[in-house]
């Protein structure tokens, strides 16, 4: 990229979240991620200026040291720091404006720093050699927390038979977040079962909310309306979607089409990039008791039948080994932040040693690996758990991204690239993104949020009623066959 002759008509509006905005190259597959800040904020250029080069610098630092060893090499993609033209950065800003989402222009992009990160789109497949000219499709899922808590220190038994995230749909929605509660579980994605993540990722269309992104040609074609009110058009989407599954002997139906589409999703969840391993396969397994959430709309028999387990290096594997390294949950751990926080008001000066800030490098991933299993009242034991629930955090938080790209019968393939679920042949590739460190300082935040959904849980769920049938079990023959098997 040549950083003098940047040229902000050569970019489009991506997307953004909470913190960072995104915008793609028109030609080239490549993306920059800009930092946003609230607008009474970015008068103190001064300051922001040196808080976005650490916070970028941060960011790329953690993704590269810490969380591409423990998810691997092959799903995280760590980009590059670059340092872009004030004017042009300027000039890009007013450019995207009107495409910004008014809910999130209560933030401004950063033009002060010109600090960011270059990074591969992953919404295109590089590179894109094969003769179809049908544009990539890609899918973004935010799976979220893949399992019940198992600590002694959870003092709330709700905890352990129901997920965290089905207990925050009750207080999304009692604050006005969504208008409609998400049947989707992530228990049931990360169990490994072909019948649960099938029902899982059709919860995911039905009510996508910010789990769930489609893309097509690297353009926005399905996801969570502007207006929560209003739900997304599945037979939209199965228009978008038609080309890619019909196979030239007659009409696909909708729900033929939505049913290869989701079985093209879970084969390359499940998928270790390895086809020519011999052997058995190593699975992750928990104990039943931690991957069954009882808010999960699954008939109970299915649920018991449990699943195979997780083929060890599948990417829903690696992310679900991360989360658990928060083994006490956030009601175990806030005791030993503050046990941190008296050590370092007696002494400030060990804060560097301690790396509570960074460096995220590799001696940072060293206390992450090697704290002690039980508690011997020392310091250390208690940074080396602030800091494992810390990388918990950024993997319970992170995004998938599975882009896929139709090819002939006839072209040849790297095994690892090849995916043929259904009658459709495609290449694919797999991506975590996300991973930002998340900051000391939020905890006494999650743990007081974690009270206050749990007590909300519990007061709402004898007041709320039953949610009516999906259409998606009422209407969608497959479903009856997943529940009925011949």
């Amino acid at each position: 990229m040549e950083l003098d002759k940047m040229d902000e008509n050569d970019w489009k509006y991506h997307g953004e979240g909470n913190k960072s905005l995104v915008v793609s190259h028109i030609q080239h597959s490549r993306v920059l991620r800009l930092l946003k800040y609230p607008s009474e904020d970015a008068e103190n250029t001064h300051q922001t200026t040196e808080q976005a080069f650490q916070h970028i610098l941060n960011i790329f630092e953690y993704s590269r040291n810490v969380m591409k060893p423990l998810l691997g090499e092959k799903y995280v993609h760590s980009g590059e720091v670059v340092k872009l033209p004030l004017d042009f950065v300027r000039q890009l800003s007013l450019k995207i404006q009107q495409e910004r989402p008014e809910l999130r222009c209560d933030k401004v992009m950063d033009t002060f720093s010109g600090c960011g990160l270059c990074l591969p789109n992953l919404t295109h497949l590089s590179p894109c050699h094969f003769g179809d000219r049908r544009p990539p499709l890609c899918v973004e899922i935010k799976p979220k927390c893949g399992f019940l808590p198992f600590s002694r220190h959870v003092t709330k038994d709700c905890k352990r038979k129901v997920c965290r995230f089905c207990m925050h749909q009750h207080f999304k929605l009692a604050n006005g977040k969504w208008n409609r509660l998400s049947r989707y579980c992530p228990l049931d994605l990360f169990s490994g079962s072909k019948q649960r993540m099938y029902v899982a990722i059709m919860n995911l269309l039905e009510e996508p909310q910010n789990n769930l992104k489609i893309f097509k040609g690297g353009e926005l074609i399905y996801s969570c309306k502007d207006d929560a009110k209003q739900q997304p058009d599945l037979d939209e989407l199965v228009q978008h979607l038609w080309p890619y599954f019909h196979h030239g002997n007659g009409h696909q139906s909708s729900t033929t089409v939505l049913s290869e589409f989701i079985q093209l999703i879970c084969s390359a969840l499940l998928s270790t990039g390895d086809s020519n391993r011999s052997g058995e396969q190593r699975k992750v397994q928990l104990a039943e008791s931690r991957v069954l959430c009882e808010a999960s709309p699954l008939h109970r028999d299915l649920l018991r039948n449990g699943g195979p387990g997780l083929p060890k290096d599948c990417v829903l594997a690696k992310i679900l080994q991360t989360q658990m390294m928060d083994n006490l949950d956030i009601e175990g751990l806030y005791p030993l932040y503050k046990r941190v926080e008296q050590y370092l008001e007696e002494f400030p000066k060990e804060r560097n040693r301690l790396q509570m800030d960074g460096p995220y490098d590799a001696g940072f991933l060293e206390k992450v690996k090697t704290c002690p299993a039980e508690d011997d009242r020392s310091i250390e034991y208690a940074v080396g758990k602030v800091l494992q629930y810390r990388v918990a955090m950024t993997a319970k938080d992170c995004s998938i991204m599975i882009t896929f790209a139709p090819c002939g019968e006839d072209e040849k393939l790297q095994p690892h690239l090849e995916i043929q679920p259904t009658k459709s042949r495609f290449a694919s590739s797999v991506s975590i993104l996300d991973l930002d460190p998340k900051p000391y300082e939020s905890i006494p935040h999650q743990h007081k949020l974690d009270t206050k959904i749990v007590n909300y849980y519990l007061m709402s769920k004898h007041a709320t009623q039953e949610l009516p049938p999906s259409s998606l079990y009422t209407e969608r023959q497959d479903c009856t066959l997943l529940f009925h098997p011949v």
